[in-house]
C-alpha cells in the first residue's frame, strides 16, 4: 500500500508531538524512579563516576563496621582495667585491716598446785610422765615431738624441755618456754596461733598434770591468717577477671594487639599492644605466703610492702587505662570522620544520579501544556486540507 501523503505543516506537527510524548515518558519515569541517569545508556561519565563513588562508600561502610568493633574491644578493656582496679583497691582495704590488727600471743600457763617447778626438775616421775614417754607441742600447723629419756637427743629435765622448745620453735612460729618465779611452767605463742602440748606413752595419752598443774589457757591469741587467705582470694579474682575481658578473641589484658584499619588499602591503620594485665605480670602482685611456717602477713614490714606494691599496680592501670582512652579517641575521631567521607561520597554519586523532582514536575507540566498545543496545531493544520473536500461538496 502506497505511503500516505502528508503535508509539510501536519509533518512538522507530528515530529513536535512524538518528541514531546518522548520527553514526556522520559520526565515520567524519572519522577517515578527519582533518577536521572539510571544506566550508562544515560550518560556514561556520570553514571560510572556515580558507581565509583557509590563503591567507595560502601567499602568505607565495612570498616566503619570493623572500626565499631575495634570500639567495641577497647571498652571490654576499659571496664575490666575499672573492675580490676576495684580490686586492688578491696586488697588494700584487706592489707590495711591486717595492718591495724594487732598479734596478740597465744599463752599456756601451768598452774601448780603442789610443789613448784624449777629448772633441774626431772621429767620422769613428774606426775604420770616416765621414761620413753613423748611431749608433743604444736604451734600452728607446727608440731614437734621430743622423748623423755637421758639418751642424746632426749630431754631430762623442766629446763632440757624449755630449751629445746625455744630451740626447735623460731622464725614465723616463734614459741618462748619459761619458768615463771613462782614454778609455772608457760607456753608463748607469739604469733598469735594456737598453743597446745600433749603427752603420750606410744598412743596412749599421758596426763600432764604433774607439769603442768591444771593446765589453763591464759589468752587466745590473735593472728592475720583471715586476711591472709582473704588477700590471695581477691587476687585470684585479678586473674581471672582479666582472663575473661575478652571480646571476640582479643583480650587487650592478655597481650593481644588490635589493628584497626582506617581505608580499604589498609595503609592507614592503628595498632593498639595489649598488656599482661594480671598479678603474674605487669601487676606484680605476689601472693602472701599463708603456709605453715610461713606467713606474709605475720609482721608489719611484710604487710607494708604489698601496700606499696598494690599503689604500683594501682599507677600501672591508671596510666593503662589512659593508654586505651587515647587510642579510643583516635578511633572514635577516624569513625566520625569516614561517616562524613560516606556522606560526602554518596551526596556527589547522588547529585550525579538522582532527579530533581521539582525540576522534573515542572517539566512534567511544561510538555503536558505542549502537548495539548500540538494536538490543536495538528488540527489547524488538518483544515487546511479539508477545505479541498468543500469543492466537491
Amino acid at each position: 500500500m502506497a505511503d500516505v501523503v502528508l503535508s509539510g505543516a501536519i509533518r512538522s506537527n507530528l515530529l513536535s508531538m512524538q518528541n514531546t510524548a518522548k520527553m514526556l515518558d522520559e520526565t515520567q519515569l524519572r519522577l517515578a524512579t527519582g533518577l536521572k541517569v539510571r544506566s550508562a545508556v544515560d550518560s556514561p561519565t556520570s553514571f560510572f563516576t556515580a558507581q565509583g563513588l557509590n563503591n567507595r562508600a560502601s567499602d568505607l561502610n565495612s570498616l566503619l563496621d570493623a572500626m565499631g568493633q575495634g570500639v567495641q574491644t577497647l571498652e571490654a578493656a576499659d571496664q575490666g582495667i575499672k573492675s580490676i582496679l576495684k580490686l586492688v583497691d578491696s586488697m588494700k582495704a584487706v592489707a590495711n585491716q591486717a595492718l591495724e590488727t594487732k598479734v596478740k600471743a597465744a599463752v599456756i600457763t601451768g598452774n601448780q598446785t603442789g610443789a613448784a617447778l624449777s629448772a633441774a626438775t626431772a621429767l620422769n616421775g613428774l606426775g604420770d610422765l616416765a621414761t620413753g614417754n613423748t611431749i608433743t607441742i604444736t604451734v600452728g600447723e607446727v608440731t614437734e615431738t621430743v622423748t623423755i629419756g637421758a639418751a642424746s637427743g632426749n630431754i631430762a629435765t623442766v629446763q632440757d624441755l624449755i630449751d629445746w622448745a625455744n630451740d626447735t620453735f623460731d622464725g614465723d612460729e616463734p614459741l618462748t618456754a619459761a619458768l615463771t618465779p613462782e614454778g609455772q611452767l608457760t607456753f608463748e605463742g607469739a604469733n598469735g596461733r594456737d598453743v597446745a602440748v600433749t603427752a603420750a606413752s606410744g598412743v596412749t595419752p599421758v596426763s600432764l598434770s604433774g607439769l603442768l598443774g591444771s593446765r589453763t589457757t591464759a589468752t587466745d591469741g590473735v593472728n592475720r591468717d583471715k586476711f591472709e587467705r582473704d588477700f590471695n582470694n581477691l587476687r585470684e579474682q585479678i586473674e581471672q577477671l582479666a582472663r575473661d575481658a575478652s571480646y571476640k578473641g582479643v583480650n587487650l589484658l592478655k597481650g593481644d594487639t588490635l589493628s584497626v584499619f582506617f581505608n580499604t588499602e589498609q595503609t592507614s591503620k592503628l595498632d593498639i599492644e595489649g598488656v599482661d594485665l594480671t598479678p603474674e605480670g605487669d601487676l606484680n602482685i605476689g601472693a602472701v605466703d599463708n603456709e605453715s611456717g610461713n606467713h606474709g602477713f605475720a609482721l608489719d614490714a611484710g604487710i607494708k610492702a604489698f601496700v606499696d606494691t598494690l599503689n604500683s599496680a594501682t599507677n600501672v592501670l591508671r596510666q593503662q587505662a589512659s593508654t586505651f582512652g587515647a587510642n579510643l579517641g583516635v578511633v572514635q575521631i577516624r569513625q566520625d570522620f569516614t561517616k562524613s567521607l560516606v556522606n560526602t561520597l554518596e551526596t556527589g554519586a547522588s547529585n550525579l544520579t538522582v532527579a530533581d523532582t521539582n525540576e522534573e514536575g515542572a517539566k512534567m507540566l511544561a510538555l503536558q501544556t505542549r502537548q495539548q498545543l500540538g494536538t490543536t496545531a495538528l488540527s489547524l493544520a488538518n483544515q487546511a486540507e479539508q477545505g479541498v473536500l468543500r469543492l466537491f461538496g
